[in-house]
């Protein structure tokens, strides 16, 4: 077995996976996700609850978890690690399959997904099976459908940590690095987001104003040298690309 084989038969209890909330049901262990999931959805999906949506690297389902709450009923996703499915289906989420990125993507016909959903899966690809796999999102959506993307951020000032965290990591990305990739794919139009602290409470809005001072010097700093205003700061970053 290859050494990533390995590292994904055991993702769940090598502690890999992130999934700290109780399992007796999917809201108690999808909660310290909620916020932040829920404000992706209502944000850069559509309210057609008719939409197909395939969520690739579904890990134990949170994103298809919220997308039934929400009404969503033409869902599907796909996940590598046996140990993630076995947590989804536990949790009655049956739309998570086990099986290789390549081969659903394969068996889908072109332009039959309105929404591709990459939740920390690029960076575990090489470069080669980096344009594969978009190559076949691109053929699978429909025209005007989004590929929604979150990824180690290259240029954040904690991006490493999550570049490093994991060893079947191989690639980290910067918004220009996302922009020449989806645009030489081609995807018309490609945005990337900043992963602030979801304000939902209290302390997320403390945290929130924490990120919002700690950060401004770094910014200023960066528009001294560049004389640019823009930056992504956040550890991870969110991008949605339109075909």
């Amino acid at each position: 077995m290859l050494w990533k084989d390995r590292l994904y038969q055991s993702y769940v209890s090598s502690g890999q996976a992130a999934n700290t909330g109780d399992a007796s049901s999917p809201d108690s262990f999808f909660r310290s996700r909620a916020p932040y999931l829920r404000q992706v959805l209502s944000k850069f999906i559509a309210p057609d609850r008719q939409l197909k949506i395939v969520d690739l690297g579904c890990g134990p389902g949170a994103f298809l978890y919220f997308l039934k709450l929400a009404g969503y009923t033409n869902i599907s996703g796909v996940d590598v690690s046996p140990e993630q499915i076995e947590q989804a289906h536990r949790l009655g989420l049956t739309e998570a399959k086990q099986g290789q990125l390549k081969s659903f993507l394969n068996e889908t016909a072109p332009e039959s997904v309105d929404v591709v959903l990459l939740f920390d899966v690029l960076e575990h690809l090489s470069r080669e099976e980096l344009f594969t796999t978009l190559d076949e999102v691109y053929r699978i959506l429909r025209t005007g459908g989004r590929c929604i993307v979150h990824v180690p951020n290259a240029e954040g000032l904690y991006g490493m940590r999550i570049r490093y965290g994991d060893l079947t990591h191989e690639l980290a990305f910067t918004p220009q690095a996302l922009q020449q990739l989806f645009a030489t794919v081609g995807f018309g139009s490609i945005q990337s987001f900043e992963d602030k602290p979801c304000v939902h409470g209290i302390l997320s809005g403390l945290r929130r104003a924490v990120w919002a001072a700690g950060t401004l010097p770094h910014r200023m700093l960066l528009a001294a040298e560049t004389g640019q205003t823009q930056f992504i700061l956040s550890q991870n970053m969110l991008a949605v690309a339109k075909k």
